[in-house]
């Protein structure tokens, strides 16, 4: 019985999910004339479960933008302990955060294939942290120094969002 709930529960999600999603609220009062949304995302947030939740999200607002005609352009500045999570190999990550690390790098990878998205990695974080700047995943940029990207950014009218 229980696995005929489960099964049922499946099947009615996947009917009921896409017809929800189509349902979504709109944000036309705040996207009100605006033609581009241009955000920094400032990644420096440490615990890799949240992070890839947090970055869940950051997709989802992508592709809410695009859904709301309104052009995406993101960068996504990562500094701090996230430089551990990006690099090409990442054996030596404790098995616990094995899982989430799999997920921060799925959705970067499907980010960084998107039009208008640019992912930066913090060179001074990598020396910090131990990690080669030759180490880092060749679809992100190794940058100088990720706060002067943010300056650089906001001076060229991106919003700042901080995920830490």
């Amino acid at each position: 019985m229980k696995k005929f709930l489960c099964v049922t529960a499946v099947l009615l999600a996947s009917l009921v999910g896409p017809s929800l999603a189509a349902e979504k609220p709109s944000d036309a009062s705040a996207l009100k004339g605006v033609t581009t949304g241009r955000v920094v995302w400032d990644v420096s947030m440490s615990n890799p479960t949240t992070l890839a939740l947090f970055l869940s999200v950051v997709r989802e607002t992508y592709d809410d933008l695009a859904r709301q005609n309104v052009k995406p352009e993101m960068v996504l500045a990562i500094h701090g302990a996230p430089v551990r999570y990006v690099r090409k190999d990442r054996e030596d990550l404790p098995l616990d955060v094995a899982a989430a690390v799999d997920r921060i790098n799925d959705v970067l990878d499907d980010l960084a294939a998107r039009p208008g998205v640019r992912i930066e990695v913090c060179s001074i974080a990598n020396r910090l942290f131990g990690v080669d700047n030759a180490a880092i995943k060749p679809n992100f940029h190794v940058v100088g120094n990720t706060w002067v990207s943010l300056i650089g950014y906001q001076a060229q009218g991106y919003a700042i969002v901080p995920i830490n």
